[in-house]
Order: structure tokens, then sequence, then C-alpha cells
């Protein structure tokens, strides 16, 4: 537990991961802005990039069967409207999916199609 800024003794050396999404990041004034002293302390840098389509339609796939469905529940239209409008960042694809599923549900549909992930898309990308 940190309090008023101190570390307890035992937990002096501690580690802390930091994890962005690339597209949400807008960088700070590193020699005089209010993060520089955490800027200067930060030893690894890594980007990483989007999924491509098969890895977006792969990744759907995947936590598909994670939940124990084997079926198709997303059309080929669905999971491309998908990716291209997350840019393939897993965050962004499981917003735009859990949404587009709703929508189908509400919908009556058995899959996800292309006007299910337009629903989707509009839902999560509009506040």
């Amino acid at each position: 537990m940190i309090l008023r800024g101190r570390l307890p003794s035992r937990d002096r050396h501690a580690k802390i991961i930091a994890l962005r999404q690339a597209s949400r990041y807008r960088a700070p004034s590193r020699k005089l802005g209010q993060l520089a002293a955490l800027d200067q302390r930060i030893a690894v840098r890594y980007h990483m990039t989007g999924m491509t389509l098969e890895e977006t339609s792969s990744y759907l796939r995947h936590h598909l069967a994670l939940s124990g469905r084997s079926d198709t529940l997303f059309s080929d239209d669905a999971a491309a409207l998908i990716h291209q409008t997350s840019r393939g960042y897993p965050r962004a694809v499981n917003n735009i999916a859990v949404a587009a599923l709703l929508a189908a549900f509400t919908a009556g549909k058995a899959i996800a199609d292309e006007s299910s992930a337009r629903a989707a898309v509009t839902e999560v990308t509009t506040e």
C-alpha cells in the first residue's frame, strides 16, 4: 500500500508495468511536463501494432471457443467491419464485438451480420 507517496520498507523496489493503447495517447512534454520524473524511469518501451484482419477473425473465434461456442457468430463482413473500426486493437475489438452480438440478439438474428456490426460501431463510437 502506498501512503503519502512512500512505499513500505519491504516494497522499496516495487516494479510497475504500465501499458497504453497508442491511438489513445498524447505525448506529454517529456522535458518539462508533470510526468517527466516518471518518464525518465521508463527503461523499456515497446509499440504494439493492431492485429491483422486474419488475426482479428482468429481472435474472435478463440474467444467464442473459450465461452464454449464452436459455431460461427460473426459473418465475414461483420468481422471485417469490427477489424476496420477497431484497427485491430484487442480492447476495441472486444467492445465492438459485444455490442454487435447484443444488436444481433435484439434484432432476433442468429449471427452478428454487417448491419449488427454497423449498429455496434455507432453505439460504441458515439459519445
